[in-house]
């Protein structure tokens, strides 16, 4: 199957696409912040990033869930800056200052994901995008002129808006959103987004509409919604309503419960993100996901 881009690209549309997201960059709008900085006259956006992206970093992942890793790995882009102000977050060395990394023109970004692609990596995975995506579809339209014809991998906090989105229908092959926490209160202390619960409902709705249930190709996911679940201490993830609403999109949705948590961040100050999860808990979020019958849970033995 190949990727999605390479027909957009064909007929002009990737090219009209990029032209589209980089005009908004003047008052940015592109991720729910809507903090309306010239991003094309140099002004930095509350994601911390100005007109061109930051990468912080870009290497074969062997990390990642089975599906994308294969045996070449899946070739990760993480950049600089983020929308969120997660206090838990794991990459919060790079996510909260825009300019940890090297700025990247097109042709630079480019390069990374054909190097990535020369490497024997099986997808590009580019890593917390959201505040990028401009700077992205620059680097892909140039990428494919120079050979790349790898699947696409959106790997976002789920802090997106459809109408963004939208600009990547066709071009995403594969959309890999957080789902993070439930409770508006909670999303508002913890992620500094009170709005974060009902706009990634929206964005993986969304998501889920343009590439459907995750298809997976001799073990590698080629097409289609994975999403990620980070079960938090004392529950206050809300796993139990995220398990309801991507039941509720689809029995299929291929679902990653992580278990990893670890006090990151500021995250060690407040109680009970102090600690680690115990196994209750993450029983009690596994036990949540089969009751909405989700039954395509990755790393639990029970995916069809």
């Amino acid at each position: 199957m190949e990727p999605s881009y390479l027909r957009l690209h064909a007929t002009g549309e990737l090219a009209r696409r990029t032209r589209k997201a980089v005009a908004r960059l003047a008052g940015c709008g592109l991720c729910p912040r809507r903090c309306g900085a010239d991003r094309l006259a140099g002004e930095t956006g509350a994601c911390g990033a100005g007109r061109r992206a930051v990468v912080a970093s870009f290497n074969p992942h062997f990390g990642e869930e089975a599906v994308l890793v294969g045996r070449g790995g899946s070739g990760t882009v993480f950049f600089a800056g983020c929308s969120l102000g997660c206090v838990f977050c794991q990459n919060h060395d790079i996510s909260r200052h825009g300019s940890a990394g090297i700025e990247a023109t097109p042709e630079e970004l480019a390069g990374v994901m054909l190097d990535l692609q020369r490497r024997g990596c099986h997808n590009i995975n580019v890593v917390t995008p959201t505040h990028v995506v401009a700077q992205i579809l620059e680097g892909l339209a140039v990428a494919v002129e120079h050979g790349l014809s790898l699947p696409l991998v959106w790997n976002s906090g789920g802090y997106d808006l459809p109408e963004t989105l939208a600009l990547l229908d066709g071009v995403v092959d594969i959309y890999m959103p957080d789902v993070k926490v439930w409770d508006p209160g909670e999303a508002q202390r913890l992620l500094g987004a009170r709005d974060y619960p009902e706009h990634a409902r929206r964005a993986v709705a969304a998501m889920h509409r343009q590439v459907g249930d995750l298809v997976v190709e001799d073990g590698l996911a080629v097409r289609g919604l994975l999403v990620r679940h980070l079960v938090l201490p004392g529950g206050l993830s809300g796993s139990g309503q995220w398990m309801e609403f991507l039941a509720g999109l689809s029995r299929q949705t291929w679902v990653n419960l992580m278990e990893q948590y670890h006090p990151c961040g500021g995250a060690r100050y407040l109680p009970p993100l102090d600690r680690l999860i115990t196994r209750a808990e993450f029983a009690a979020a596994l036990a949540e996901a089969r009751k909405q019958g989700l039954t395509r849970l990755d790393g639990q033995g029970v995916i069809k």
